[in-house]
C-alpha cells in the first residue's frame, strides 16, 4: 500500500497549490512531497522535570524518521505538571489536560493529514491523552515514553517527588526542621524524567508497553540514558514498518491486549489513575473495558513489585535487571499474559520477549516470585455499597488490612482538610471524607496527594482511612478509596455524610457503607441543595458540561 495514504491528499492534489507552496516554504523538495509524513508530537516544555527534555528527544525521533526515507514533522501539545499543581486549584486542570491533549493531537493530525503518529509524552496525563488520540485517528502509531527520573539524595536518603509532600506532613507535625525540610525539597528532583516510583507516569508507560503500543523497554529506559536516545532513533524504522504492513492501533489495542496491560498494572502495584485511563483508551478503539474488569484481574494477579510509594524501589532500579520486558517474560511463562497479541514491532508479545533475559530472583529483590509475592492478589479493588452505588477504586497494598471502620471527618475540599490537620480535628481511627472534588464538582477531579501525604507525614497514615470523589496520585498510599460514583455534586451519598457518622470499608465484601439508617438519609436528601458549578466559563466549564463519571473513564466525547 502507499505509505502516504493521507498526506497525498494535499501533497499530490493539483487543486491544493497553497498547501504545496507552504511545504516548499518549510524546505521540502519535490522528492519529499512523494514521501509519507509522520507527525511527531512532543509534550515538551521547560516548566516540568517530567517534560523538560522531550523536545530534545523529539529531534532524535525526527532524525530516525528522516533516516528511514520519511518526512518527520514535529508539533507540540500541552502538558500539566501534577507535582507542581497538586494541592492547589491548578490541579483541577490535570485530568482535563488528558482530553485537551487527545483533542489537540487529533486536530493537528486530522487537519495536516499526517500518515502516522509518534508521540513523546512525559508526565501522567500525557500518555493516555496520546493513546486516546491514536485510537480515534487509527493511523499507524507509536508512543515513545520520555523516561523515568533518577533518584534524588539527601543525608543518605533516596528521594523522589512524594518525599517532598510527605516532608510537609512531617514539618506540620513538628518532626522535621526547617533546614531539613528545605534540603529534601531542593534535592528530591535531580533532573529530567517522570516521577521515579510506580506512580501514574511509570504505571501508564508500563501498561502501554504491555498493551503493545510502545517499543520494548520504553517504559523502563531512564530519561537521560543512551538506551532512551537509541529508542528514539529506532522509532523511525518501527513506524515505517507499521505503515508498510498497515498495522493500526485498532489491530494492537484489542480486548486481550488491554487484559495484558491491566495485568502488568496489578503485578507492578500501579496507580489507581490507570482505571480511568484504560477505560478511556479502550473506548477510543471501540473496546469495552470496565472497572469490574480490574477487579476480575486483581482477583487472580498478585502484586510482585516492591516499588514506591508503598515499597522500596524506583523504576530506574529495574532497568539494570531487564526492565519491564523481563517482568512480562516472567508473567507470560506463568500464564498471566496473552502472548499472541500484536505490538508496534510488528511481532507478538511472545516473539518480542523470546530473547529477553529471565529475571534472576537471587540477583534482584525488586520483583518477587509468584510463590512469595508482595500481595497474593491485586492491590486495586473496586468497592460498591450505599456510598458508591456506581463503584469506587481502592488502593490496598496489603499493609493497611482489609477492613476499616470509624467515625467520619468531613471536609469540602483538600484545603479544608489541611486546616483540619493543623487544628487536630483528625484523630486516630477516623475515616476522612473529602468531597466536592469529583469530575464535575471540582471541576476536574483533582488528585488528593497533598492530603494523603500530609496525613502520612503527620503520623496518621496507618490509623486513618480516606475516601473521596476525587482521584489519588500514583504516589498515594495508605487505606484510601477514590473515584466514588456518584460524586457529591450529582447527589451521591458522600455529599450527605456528616461528622461522626460511622463508615465501614470492607475489601473482603467489596463494600463501603455509611452506617446511617434510611430514614435519616432520606431526611438529609430532602434538605440537600445541589451546589452551583464552581466555574462559569472556560475549559473547566466545558469539561464539567461534557465529562462522564469516573466509572466511564471521565471521557468527554460521548453524548
Amino acid at each position: 500500500m502507499a505509505l502516504n495514504k493521507y498526506s497525498k491528499t494535499i501533497t499530490q492534489d493539483p487543486t491544493q497549490p497553497a498547501a504545496q507552496a507552504m511545504f516548499y516554504g518549510i524546505g521540502l523538495t519535490d522528492a519529499d512531497l512523494q514521501k509519507a509524513q509522520v507527525g511527531i508530537v512532543s509534550m515538551g516544555y521547560d516548566g516540568n522535570t517530567c517534560n523538560m527534555h522531550l523536545n530534545d528527544l523529539a529531534k532524535l525521533v525526527k532524525k530516525g524518521v528522516w533516516d528511514n526515507d520519511l518526512v518527520g514533522l514535529i508539533f507540540n501539545t500541552i502538558g500539566v505538571s501534577d507535582g507542581m499543581s497538586n494541592g492547589t486549584p491548578g490541579m483541577r486542570y490535570s485530568l482535563v489536560s488528558r482530553d485537551v491533549i487527545a483533542d489537540s493531537i487529533e486536530t493537528v493530525c486530522g487537519a495536516q493529514y499526517y500518515d502516522s503518529i509518534i508521540a513523546i509524552p512525559g508526565c501522567d496525563k500525557n500518555m493516555p491523552g496520546a493513546l486516546i488520540a491514536m485510537g480515534r485517528l487509527n493511523r499507524p502509531s507509536i508512543m515513545v515514553y520520555g523516561g523515568t527520573i533518577a533518584p534524588g539524595h539527601y543525608k543518605g536518603q533516596d528521594l523522589n517527588i512524594v518525599s517532598a509532600f510527605e516532608a510537609l506532613g512531617q514539618k506540620l507535625a513538628g518532626q522535621l526542621t526547617d533546614n531539613d525540610f528545605k534540603g529534601i525539597i531542593q534535592h528530591a528532583c535531580p533532573g529530567a524524567g517522570a516521577c521515579g516510583g510506580m506512580y501514574t507516569a511509570n504505571t501508564m508507560a508500563s501498561a502501554i508497553e504491555a498493551l503493545g503500543m510502545s517499543l520494548p523497554f520504553s517504559s523502563s529506559n531512564p530519561a537521560l540514558s543512551i538506551d532512551k536516545q537509541q529508542e528514539c532513533l529506532n522509532a523511525g524504522k518501527a513506524i515505517k514498518h507499521l505503515m508498510e504492513k498497515n498495522i493500526l492501533p485498532s489491530d494492537i489495542m484489542t480486548r486481550k491486549a488491554f487484559e495484558n496491560a491491566i495485568t502488568i498494572i496489578m503485578a507492578l502495584g500501579g496507580s489507581t489513575n490507570a482505571v480511568l485511563h484504560m477505560i478511556a483508551m479502550a473506548k477510543s478503539v471501540g473496546v469495552t473495558v470496565t472497572q469490574d474488569d480490574f477487579q476480575t484481574i486483581s482477583d487472580r494477579v498478585p502484586v510482585l513489585a516492591d516499588f514506591k510509594p508503598s515499597g522500596k524501589y524506583l523504576m530506574q532500579d529495574l532497568h539494570q535487571y531487564g526492565g519491564v520486558p523481563a517482568v512480562m517474560k516472567y508473567l507470560l511463562a506463568k500464564g498471566y499474559l496473552h502472548g499472541d497479541c500484536l505490538t508496534v514491532t510488528g511481532k507478538t508479545i511472545a516473539e518480542n520477549l523470546a530473547a529477553v533475559p529471565d529475571l534472576d530472583f537471587d540477583q534482584q529483590k525488586i520483583i518477587l516470585p509468584v510463590e512469595a509475592p508482595v500481595k497474593a492478589t491485586g492491590h486495586l479493588q473496586i468497592l460498591y455499597g450505599n456510598l458508591a452505588t456506581g463503584g469506587s477504586v481502592a488502593k490496598i497494598s496489603g499493609k493497611e488490612g482489609e477492613r476499616f471502620e470509624g467515625p467520619a471527618r468531613v471536609f469540602d475540599g483538600e484545603q479544608d482538610l489541611i486546616e483540619g490537620i493543623h487544628s487536630g480535628k483528625i484523630q486516630h481511627g477516623d475515616v476522612v471524607v473529602i468531597r466536592q472534588v469529583g469530575p464535575v464538582g471540582a471541576p476536574g477531579m483533582p488528585e488528593m496527594l497533598k492530603p494523603t501525604s500530609a496525613i502520612i507525614g503527620a503520623g496518621l497514615g496507618k490509623s486513618v482511612a480516606l475516601i473521596t470523589d476525587g482521584r489519588f496520585s500514583g504516589g498515594t498510599h495508605g487505606f484510601v478509596v477514590g473515584h466514588i460514583t456518584p460524586e457529591a455534586v450529582k447527589g451521591g451519598l458522600i455529599g450527605l455524610v456528616e461528622d461522626n457518622d460511622i463508615i465501614e470499608l470492607n475489601v473482603a465484601t467489596k463494600k463501603m457503607t455509611l452506617k446511617v439508617d434510611e430514614a435519616t438519609i432520606e431526611a438529609r436528601r430532602k434538605n440537600w441543595v445541589k451546589p452551583a458549578l464552581n466555574v462559569t466559563k472556560g475549559v473547566l466549564f466545558k469539561y464539567a458540561k461534557s465529562v462522564k463519571d469516573a466509572s466511564e473513564g471521565c471521557v468527554t466525547d460521548e453524548a
